[in-house]
């Protein structure tokens, strides 16, 4: 436009005359350009991927009063007088081997003698936690939360009537035409699938702000059985939730810590063993929990080679692509005992949030992807502090990287999760900018402590 702009101020009265006249002898060829250069830019404007920014995201932060050492865990669990000595024995093995540390939560119901699981107390464990999240959230970015226009909540195992959904839509008096979404049954993963939704809905509604709420609840889904498959979540699991707010407008894009890049999904679930992995049911006596089978580690070891066979070629360098490709048609053509070549996923992301699920996941994707004792210290500091959070535990790894104070501008973050059904998923960001950790950031008051010495 520039360069038009100053030819044209060099065009005398006789080159406009002569412009003219050239126009009038192709006039309809003239108008066949014109109508197919609007007809074009209006439908690439039309249909062209809005980018998806993230504003900020707030993690909550369960007061202190919450926590939980392994010895009153273990005190705990044997006054309660549900488990016999070889289940007692057995939470204590896997407290020891978990990488949790001292500081990790659960809920308020469960700290009392009986513990006292009731809709109530779940409730009260929802709404403590997503409106903390929230709270936080609208403070540090100023968005009037009757501004939000699509609402999306995850959260597997608690699922009242009204949603969770509509508990924040009453809380914060949300407008009548929002978008509402509640997520249920869809595991540790479902945050990522719910950033997912969040940018389909906004690639459809123009100059909008979504929420994601990521969550899990405690209160009503503890296991007081003595079958051994069911007892691990007891041992890895407490409270937490994060709040996002995305944005699709480019006025926003000066103000957010990130772009939404990718996202890659993939489902196991028509395989019987991969959909059975992590499996609510009933064990002999009548009481209800979540169990993981012995095949979990291996299940999520194919699902995460599915997902970052569909993931690479998007972020990998093509020397890397080209190294995995020779490997793979020599392995099929000449020689069947050749290693599958392992990208080096290290070349196309700066920093790894890994699921927090338990050591023994950070564990089989540090080695999987050949990762540094670095790229897995976000994730093993959070199953430190936090536990396994479920859903949100990629945000509390995120605070942690930002807290740190490590990253910077043009930087490539990998949120990787895994969740029944069986799932794995990916979300990739790019930093917008160098990014310093935000008001209330959950680690702000511990961070100086970390990383801290792990006996693996």
């Amino acid at each position: 436009m520039s360069v038009i702009v100053v030819e044209a101020s060099r065009l005398s009265l006789d080159d406009v005359h002569q412009l003219w006249l050239q126009l009038q002898y192709n006039l309809v060829s003239f108008i066949v350009f014109s109508v197919v250069l609007v007809f074009g830019s209006t439908v690439y404007i039309m249909t062209r991927p809005r980018s998806v920014y993230l504003l900020d995201y707030s993690c909550y932060l369960p007061p202190s009063h919450l926590k939980v050492k392994y010895q009153q865990f273990m005190e705990h669990s044997e006054l309660t007088g549900d488990f016999d000595e070889s289940s007692l024995e057995f939470q204590r093995k896997i407290l020891e081997r978990s990488g949790l540390g001292e500081e990790t939560c659960v809920p308020e119901a469960m700290h009392y003698l009986p513990p006292r699981p009731s809709m109530a107390a779940a409730r009260q464990e929802a709404e403590q936690v997503m409106f903390g999240a929230l709270d936080k959230l609208f403070a540090n970015t100023n968005v009037k939360p009757r501004d939000i226009g699509i609402l999306v909540v995850n959260c597997s195992l608690f699922n009242p009537t009204p949603s969770l959904s509509a508990m924040i839509i009453n809380k914060y008096k949300l407008r009548g035409n929002i978008r509402s979404f509640n997520l249920g049954g869809m595991g540790c993963s479902a945050g990522v699938i719910a950033i997912d939704l969040a940018k389909d809905m906004l690639q459809v509604h123009r100059n909008s702000y979504a929420v994601v709420v990521s969550t899990e609840n405690i209160t009503q889904n503890w296991y007081f059985g003595n079958k051994k498959s069911m007892l691990i979540p007891n041992c890895l699991f407490r409270v937490g939730g994060a709040a996002v707010l995305l944005s699709n407008r480019s006025v926003d894009r000066r103000r957010s810590k990130y772009k939404l890049v990718h996202v890659v999904r993939t489902h196991c679930g028509a395989n019987d063993k991969a959909f059975k992995c992590v499996y609510q049911e009933q064990d002999d006596n009548g009481k209800t929990g979540v169990s993981l089978s012995k095949d979990l580690m291996a299940i999520a070891g194919g699902a995460l080679k599915t997902n970052i066979t569909t993931l690479g070629p998007l972020v990998l360098p093509i020397s890397e692509q080209i190294l995995f490709f020779v490997t793979l048609v020599a392995k099929k053509l000449f020689n069947a005992k050749i290693k599958p070549y392992i990208p080096d996923f290290k070349l196309a992301f700066d920093h790894f949030c890994i699921h927090a699920g338990g050591r023994a996941v950070i564990d089989e994707l540090e080695k999987n992807l050949q990762l540094l004792p670095v790229h897995a210290e976000a994730s093993r500091m959070t199953l430190h502090r936090f536990g396994n959070t479920s859903s949100s535990s990629i945000w509390y790894e995120l605070a942690y990287t930002e807290a740190k104070g490590r990253m910077r501008k043009g930087n490539r973050v990998w949120q990787i999760a895994f969740g029944s059904g069986f799932k794995c998923n990916s979300a990739v960001w790019v930093a917008l900018r160098n990014v310093k950790p935000s008001p209330n950031n959950p680690w702000e008051d511990c961070i100086h402590r970390y990383p801290v010495q792990l006996n693996l």
